[in-house]
């Protein structure tokens, strides 16, 4: 990855990018070599605020496991390495004091490639890299040694390569597999359930169900709902004048009020409210908060 330059990506899951960009600075990587597919995309994020002031990030996650390496969220000047599981709840993380952190967002599936163990194993959990065969201390004592961001990123993507190599072929085969139809669950809208899921990958419902275990650790039905749930969250915080009931419809909802209701379920308020707050966040004069 040497040359490697920061990207442009969607700010899908971040509840209040604007916000978030007054407190800190986000770039995303792509991934390369042997990495692509696998990974979806590296990124960075580095803070310094005032003493004594905090910023809350809440993100609402996409249906990828993270492979980090940064500041710890209790003593920002402690580094340390760790697998995020997939989320399925609202995730905060709070910046305070200078900290940096980079990280590899699997594509959904991917993180299969590198476990030894079923995905679902690490769900909604934050377990050592050594789950990845990696050698922890290591992996922070090389991220340490350079304060340039895109160096480590590419020390991470390092790690990772080196983990990818040492992996079941077959096992790698079977996360592409899967990281394929789940491209196919975020892209086409016309799929709405997991047997047209199944019938688009040409696969039954109940392999799928079980290589979404191994691979993805969610459901294949949760990583549908999931990435509509995301689009409906990116379409209020624009600030479009949208028919709820034709969104509903579009992103595959039974009704508005199944939309309203899982919205409500997975960011703590109805599309309404989260609209008002991304606008009045908007509006807001810049500065620490």
């Amino acid at each position: 990855m040497t040359g490697t330059h920061p990207l442009q990506g969607d700010t899908r899951g971040i509840v209040g990018p604007v916000r978030l960009s007054r407190n800190a600075s986000l770039n995303r990587y792509p991934a390369h070599g042997a990495l692509n597919g696998l990974v979806g995309r590296f990124w960075a994020v580095r803070w310094s605020l005032p003493d004594g002031v905090e910023h809350t990030q809440a993100v609402l996650t996409h249906p990828s496991v993270n492979v980090t390496v940064g500041s710890a969220e209790d003593e920002p000047e402690r580094i340390e390495a760790g697998v995020h599981g997939v989320t399925r709840e609202l995730s905060n993380r709070v910046l305070r004091r200078s900290g940096w952190t980079v990280g590899a967002r699997m594509a959904p599936g991917g993180i299969g490639a590198f476990l030894a163990v079923p995905a679902q194993d690490v769900t909604d959990r934050v377990v050592g890299v050594e789950t990845l065969g990696l050698d922890g201390p290591e992996l922070v004592a090389a991220a340490t040694s350079t304060g340039d961001e895109a160096r480590r990123v590419e020390i991470l993507a390092a790690a990772l390569t080196s983990s990818l190599e040492r992996a079941d072929p077959d096992r790698v085969a079977a996360a592409r597999d899967v990281t394929g139809v789940a491209r196919l669950a975020e892209t086409d809208r016309s799929l709405r359930r997991v047997e047209q899921l199944a019938d688009a990958a040409g696969i039954g419902v109940r392999s799928l169900q079980r290589l979404f275990r191994t691979h993805a650790g969610v459901s294949p039905t949760w990583v549908l709902r999931r990435y509509r749930l995301l689009d409906a969250a990116e379409r209020v915080r624009a600030g479009e004048s949208v028919s709820w009931a034709e969104v509903a419809r579009e992103l595959g909802f039974a009704d508005q009020a199944h939309l309203v209701r899982d919205f409500r379920s997975a960011l703590g308020e109805t599309p309404a409210a989260y609209a008002r707050a991304r606008q009045r966040e908007s509006s807001e004069g810049t500065g620490h908060g």
